[in-house]
């Protein structure tokens, strides 16, 4: 499958990813021939169910799959570089400089121990020489760019001084401290409440147009994807599924995964104590993938071919991309 045009245009451009994990009873595939292109400034969204491999995507991209987990093919190409194939001196200038994660647990990120300002310093000091003094200052402009008020008094406080939506202001400007060119944001909203969600999201969209930033936001809510990315890529054991501008995923899905994702958010008009919509059934786990199609058992538009031939993700005529033998 090619989705890719120029590579020399793309910011990040992943070829044919495939990452398995070798367990006891032989190799399981976590993430299988995923293939996407990034631009400068684009903002992209991965979304799928719990399982799907949407983190374990996001860590090969930053080749940071731990045993027994392992890259088995495919490319990953960071402004036409190879990441496989650098040295642990090249990662290092790439990660926390060039390519910034943020987590869902601030508190997972932050030392509990350090002040802010001290973590941030020392962020910065790692990947660039400079002083302490001038780190601060750095730092300082960080959080102001974040909406943290008085952030010369904020960088003298520790985590736990911090509501939950401030803490993750705090690890989003210090993902921006180094000026990378993509943001790896996984799950970076879950652990708050959906006033605080919306106020992160519009953030992380700001950052992006004002500091020319790519964004690869991992989640598995399609509503809040389609209202910070310009396309969406969705994901179901370990395949992507379909790909396409966030306007055409959201309004014209073609994969029956997509609809039923749709359909099981929360509508406007519906009668009070109305039942959501759900898909049936579960995610296979690696052990179990069904042959065919790894949706067919849960698929109403299920036929014999879906049960037996995978299908490829193909283009459309609307320009989107999907992977389905009956859409």
């Amino acid at each position: 499958m090619n989705t890719q045009t120029s590579e020399s245009a793309h910011l990040l451009d992943v070829q044919d990813l495939t990452v398995k994990f070798a367990m006891r009873k032989g190799t399981l595939p976590a993430v299988n021939g995923v293939s996407f292109s990034l631009k400068p400034g684009e903002r992209m969204g991965l979304v799928g169910e719990s399982g799907a491999g949407k983190s374990v995507t996001g860590f090969a991209l930053l080749n940071l799959i731990s045993k027994p987990g392992f890259v088995d093919s495919g490319r990953v190409l960071f402004e036409g570089k190879d990441i496989a194939a650098m040295s642990n001196e090249e990662m290092r200038h790439i990660r926390g400089n060039r390519i910034s994660m943020i987590f869902q647990d601030p508190m997972m990120t932050l030392n509990p121990v350090l002040t802010v300002g001290t973590q941030m310093v020392e962020t910065l000091k790692a990947h660039r020489n400079i002083s302490t003094q001038e780190a601060e200052a750095i730092a300082i402009d960080k959080l102001r760019k974040v909406y943290i008020p008085s952030p010369e008094k904020r960088l003298n406080q520790y985590p736990h001084e911090f509501s939950g939506g401030m803490r993750q202001r705090i690890v989003i400007a210090t993902a921006l401290l180094t000026d990378p060119s993509l943001i790896i944001a996984d799950e970076p909203t879950t652990a708050l409440d959906v006033t605080i969600q919306a106020e992160i999201m519009s953030l992380l969209k700001e950052l992006c147009e004002t500091e020319n930033m790519s964004l690869i936001l991992i989640t598995h809510d399609l509503a809040v994807v389609s209202q910070v990315t310009e396309k969406i890529a969705v994901m179901y054991a370990g395949r992507m599924i379909e790909m396409g501008p966030t306007d055409q995923i959201i309004t014209k899905p073609l994969h029956p995964y997509t609809q039923g994702l749709l359909r099981a958010l929360p509508q406007t008009g519906e009668s009070k104590g109305a039942r959501l919509a759900q898909i049936p059934g579960v995610m296979p786990s690696l052990h179990a993938i069904p042959a065919g199609c790894a949706f067919h058992p849960r698929c109403e538009m299920c036929t014999s071919r879906c049960t037996s031939e995978i299908p490829l993700l193909t283009e459309r005529e609307s320009g989107s991309f999907v992977a389905c033998h009956c859409a």
